[in-house]
C-alpha cells in the first residue's frame, strides 16, 4: 500500500420506518502500518467551520479506533462483541455515546484494505439506532472503488 491512499466510508443507520439515506465521505489521506497496525489520517471539513477536523483510523485484526480531533472531538472504539463507551463532543454539545460492535471485518491486500462494521448506537444510555461502516482504502495508483 502506498502512502497517498483514497479514503471511501459509507454509513447507514437502521432507526425505525424512516427512510435510511446512506452517508458517505470521499478523500484524500495518508496511510502508514506500525507495529503490524494499520493507519489512516485524513482533514474532514465541516460546513459553517473554518477548522478542519483531523481524523485518524487506526486497524488491527478485529478492531477499528477512529479518532477525531478539531471541530469535533472523540475516540471510538469499534471492538467484536465488546461495548465502549465515550463522550462525543461537538461544537453543539456532548454525547455520551455508547458503541456495541456485532461485527469487525477487517480485509487487506497489496493495494487496498476493506473494513465492514455492524454495531448497535447508543445515546445517553439509550438505544438510537443499529448502524453499518463501510471503509474502503486504496493506493492513490491502485485503481477505482467498488460500488
Amino acid at each position: 500500500m502506498t502512502k497517498e491512499v483514497l479514503v471511501k466510508i459509507s454509513g447507514l443507520q437502521f432507526a425505525g420506518e424512516a427512510e435510511n439515506e446512506p452517508v458517505e465521505v470521499i478523500t484524500t489521506g495518508d496511510y502508514y502500518k506500525r507495529n503490524g497496525k494499520h493507519y489512516i489520517l485524513y482533514d474532514e471539513i465541516i460546513e459553517g467551520f473554518p477548522e478542519p477536523t483531523r481524523n485518524i483510523i487506526k486497524l488491527d485484526e478485529g478492531m477499528l479506533d477512529i479518532t477525531k480531533k478539531g471541530t469535533t472531538n472523540v475516540h471510538m472504539m469499534f471492538e467484536k462483541n465488546r461495548k465502549n463507551v465515550t463522550y462525543y463532543y461537538t461544537p453543539y454539545g456532548s454525547l455520551l455515546i455508547g458503541i456495541d460492535a456485532k461485527k469487525v471485518e477487517v480485509q487487506e491486500d497489496e493495494h487496498k484494505i476493506d473494513v465492514k462494521v455492524d454495531y448497535a448506537l447508543e445515546v445517553n444510555y439509550e438505544h438510537m439506532a443499529d448502524c453499518s461502516i463501510t471503509m474502503n482504502i486504496m493506493s492513490k495508483d491502485g485503481g477505482e472503488f467498488r460500488i
